[in-house]
């Protein structure tokens, strides 16, 4: 019998028929000088643990893979304690889970948890669907233009999820310019060509209220969009434009 959603902590004799797979994608990347480096992993493990509960309650079993922990951060590289496996590889373990986990699962959904890992993701589970595989992914988004690292949203979800690990008193604004006009420098040099300490936008209003907040939004939602799919042409679940009773 099935005790814990997380499928490394079952017994394969406990692994239901065609069950539905989460696998959490994050980074192990700089988070500015008062987030941790496993930020990105940290919330897309959360979004599934919390999308897996509320298809609980709808008599749907999901069951929570291991986190990809690494993934194509080259943008962050100018950072200590980054890690980036690059889009290559990372592309090569997508599609290697994919055929993996296809030979006993239903359908998989990755949770995204880092922006740069996108284009990667999008391409390898557009091919997967073209060899037949049902699978798709999710976005953790809720970072705006002028929010997009290591601003109040993501230190606002962090000190509502391991607050313990945030440490604010080194919070400070970053670079507040929109992020259209930071890409040209950002995709030639990296992140530190535009923000010394790297953070895109100011965490300094962040609260543990206001992450909780964003945090049930993304797993209401996602769970929405997984009980009524529909998917875009890179193989990402979008609202449905039926509501979910």
């Amino acid at each position: 019998m099935v005790t814990s959603r997380q499928l490394s902590q079952i017994a394969w004799v406990d692994v239901p028929s065609k069950p539905l797979i989460l696998v959490p994608v994050g980074s192990t990347e700089q988070h500015g000088p008062h987030l941790p480096l496993d930020t990105d992993t940290v919330i897309a493990v959360a979004a599934a643990e919390g999308i897996a509960t509320v298809l609980a309650n709808h008599d749907i079993d999901a069951l929570v893979a291991p986190a990809i922990a690494y993934g194509a951060s080259g943008e962050h590289q100018g950072f200590p304690g980054t890690m980036s496996i690059g889009h290559e590889a990372l592309r090569v373990q997508v599609i290697e889970l994919v055929r993996s986990l296809s030979n006993w699962a239903g359908r998989v959904i990755f949770i995204n948890g880092h922006g740069g890992n996108v284009p990667t993701l999008a391409s390898a589970i557009v091919q997967m669907r073209d060899e037949q595989h049902d699978v798709c992914w999710l976005a953790c988004a809720f970072e705006t233009t002028s929010d997009a690292h290591a601003g109040a949203a993501e230190t606002s979800v962090m000190l509502h999820l391991a607050p313990s690990r945030v440490d604010m008193s080194r919070a400070a604004p970053g670079q507040l310019a929109p992020l259209a006009d930071l890409m040209a420098a950002l995709q030639l040099n990296g992140v530190r060509a535009v923000s010394e300490s790297g953070v895109l936008g100011d965490p300094t209003d962040a609260s543990s209220a206001h992450g909780a907040e964003l945090m049930k939004s993304l797993v209401v939602d996602g769970a929405d969009r997984i009980r009524l799919p529909r998917l875009d042409d890179r193989g990402r679940l979008v609202a449905s434009s039926v509501g979910a009773p």
